[in-house]
Parts: structure tokens; C-alpha cells; sequence
């Protein structure tokens, strides 16, 4: 049990050291609000090496922590939507057992995005956001590939980490 709780604080902090980096970088690409989504390296790892309970904990957890620290409410609004919707995809992906998980990372970034731009039709009343539609898929693919091929690289060197 001890030893849950020091791996999800670890993961906790990881996540949000990454917040943290991304948020002292000027990735700008041209397209407002497209990040590449650090912290999701450590969901994504997360969603492999705990219970799907404990990645849930984790995401809303790095989502406020982060949200209160580098944010503001409608940050931690947008995230959770986005969060809570890929997480759950993922998860559903995994279980399926037919998806790498670089496939499951690209669907989590998609899904990311799907996540956030249904929060922001509805804060803004309208569907008129919804031709941002085919950039924020594309950036999720690109996005969600690089996190998958970091995690897995990181998912192959701790082999001996089991926590589910």
C-alpha cells in the first residue's frame, strides 16, 4: 500500500514538473492552444502500469493541481474535459487489446482535443467552433504519436515496475 501511494506521488509530481516545462516553452506552432501535452506522457504510462481507478485519480489530480498552479479555472475546465474523454478512450482501446499503444496515445490525443472543443462549443454557445475541428485532429494525431512513442520507450525500460 505504502508503496502505491509513493509511486502515484512521484507520478503526481512528474506530471506536473512536465506542466510545468511545457508551460516555459514557446511551442507555438501558429494554432491557438495546440500544446504537445507533456503530462500526458505520465497518463499514458500511468494507464499501463496501475489500475484504471488510480490513472482516473492521477488525471484529475495533475489537471487541478496544474490548473490552480500554471492555470486558471477555465483551464482546469477545458483540461478535465479533454482529460477525463481521452482517458476514457484509451482505456476502453486497451482493454479492446486490438491497438499498440501508440495507437492508443494517438486516440488519446485526438480525443484530447474532441474533449476541449465540446466544452468550448458549449461555453460559447454555438457550433460555430466546430470548423477548428480538422486542425485540432490533426495536431492530436501528431501529438498523441509523439507521446506514444515516448511512452513507449519509457513502458520498455520499467518492465520491473508493476503496480496493478
Amino acid at each position: 500500500m505504502k508503496t502505491r501511494v509513493a509511486y502515484f506521488g512521484v507520478f503526481t509530481a512528474l506530471a506536473l514538473i512536465f506542466s510545468y516545462v511545457e508551460s516555459l516553452i514557446p511551442f507555438q506552432i501558429g494554432i491557438p492552444g495546440v500544446k504537445l501535452g507533456l503530462a500526458n506522457l505520465i497518463i499514458v504510462i500511468a494507464l499501463y502500469k496501475m489500475s484504471l481507478r488510480e490513472a482516473y485519480l492521477l488525471s484529475v489530480t495533475r489537471v487541478v493541481l496544474a490548473g490552480l498552479i500554471f492555470g486558471s479555472m477555465f483551464s482546469i475546465l477545458y483540461s478535465l474535459a479533454g482529460a477525463l474523454l481521452s482517458l476514457t478512450v484509451m482505456a476502453l482501446l486497451k482493454k479492446s487489446g486490438g491497438f499498440s499503444i501508440l495507437g492508443v496515445s494517438i486516440a488519446g490525443g485526438v480525443m484530447h482535443n474532441v474533449g476541449q472543443l465540446i466544452v468550448a462549443m458549449f461555453v460559447v454557445q454555438t457550433f460555430s467552433v466546430s470548423y477548428y475541428i480538422p486542425v485540432l485532429l490533426i495536431a492530436g494525431l501528431i501529438t498523441g504519436l509523439v507521446i506514444g512513442i515516448a511512452a513507449d520507450s519509457m513502458l520498455r525500460r520499467l518492465t520491473g515496475i508493476t503496480l496493478n
